[in-house]
C-alpha cells in the first residue's frame, strides 16, 4: 500500500472479526516500529505482545472491557522505561566504536550531555540545580529547557514511544488490518499483569485485527485545517 493510502485508510476500530493476523504481518510492524525517531537514539521502548489467554483476559478487564480489546485478534502494549539509557548508550557508544568510531561531538554528546539530561539526582536535587544553571545561563542565549525532573523525562519518553506506536499502526494498515490505539486502561492493572514496576511507562495499548465494518462508527471528522496550520 502506498504510504499516503495507509495514513488515509487507518481508522480507529473499535470491533473486529474473528479471524487471526497472521505472525509475518505482526512482526513486520514491530519492525518498523522500531524504525521509530527517537531522543537522542536511546530507543526507550518495550513493547509486549499478550498472547497467553489467562494474561489476555485481564488486559480485557484491564481494558475496561472495551470492546476493541474484547474483539481484537492481537493485543499489544507499548511502554517506555525511564532507566535504560544508561544500558541503551553504553551499546550505542560500543556499535559506534565498532563501526571505526565517532566525531568528537557525538562522543561529547553521550558521555556528557545524556547523562546531564537524564540524572536528577536524590530527591531531584540535581534536576533543581540544573534548572536553576539553564534558567540563568538562557537569559543570555538559547539552552535546553529540561528534561529537569522524572515527569519532564516522563514526557519525553512517552513522545519517543508515541512515535514508535504510528510507524507500528501505519504499518499494520499498510498490509491490510486495522488497529485501535487505547487510552482508556488501568495503568497500574496493566502493570501488575506484564509484571512491569515503577520505571515503566504505559504509554499505550493497542488492539489489532480485521476490521468490523460495525466497528467504524462513523466518517471521519476533521475540523477546518486553518484551525491548526500556521504559517509565520
Amino acid at each position: 500500500m502506498d504510504f499516503f493510502d495507509a495514513v488515509e485508510s487507518r481508522r480507529s476500530v473499535r470491533k473486529y472479526l474473528p479471524e487471526p493476523v497472521p505472525r509475518e504481518v505482526i512482526d513486520r510492524a514491530l519492525s518498523a516500529a522500531l524504525l521509530a525517531p527517537n531522543s537522542s537514539n536511546l530507543q526507550p521502548w518495550e513493547i509486549f505482545l499478550v498472547s497467553s489467554p489467562e494474561k489476555r483476559g485481564a488486559m480485557v478487564t484491564a481494558c475496561l472491557d472495551q470492546t476493541a480489546a474484547a474483539t481484537a485478534a492481537e493485543l499489544l502494549v507499548f511502554t517506555a522505561r525511564t532507566d535504560t539509557w544508561r544500558r541503551n548508550r553504553a551499546y550505542l557508544l560500543k556499535a559506534l566504536q565498532e563501526s571505526g568510531g565517532a566525531p568528537d561531538m557525538i562522543l561529547k554528546y553521550y558521555n556528557e550531555i545524556v547523562p546531564l539530561m537524564y540524572a536528577h539526582g536524590w530527591l531531584n536535587a540535581l534536576g533543581w540545580l540544573k534548572k536553576i544553571v539553564f534558567s540563568i545561563v538562557g537569559i543570555f542565549r538559547p539552552v535546553p529547557r529540561g528534561p529537569f525532573s522524572n515527569a519532564e523525562v516522563k514526557s519525553v519518553l512517552s513522545k519517543t514511544v508515541a512515535l514508535a506506536c504510528q510507524n507500528f499502526m501505519l504499518a499494520i494498515a499498510a498490509q491490510g488490518y486495522a488497529t485501535c490505539p487505547m487510552e482508556g486502561f488501568d495503568p497500574c492493572r496493566v502493570k501488575k499483569i506484564l509484571g512491569l514496576g515503577r520505571k515503566s511507562i504505559v504509554v499505550m495499548v493497542i488492539a489489532v485485527g480485521r476490521a468490523n465494518p460495525e466497528g467504524i462508527y462513523g466518517p471521519r471528522l476533521r475540523l477546518d485545517p486553518e484551525l491548526f496550520l500556521f504559517e509565520v
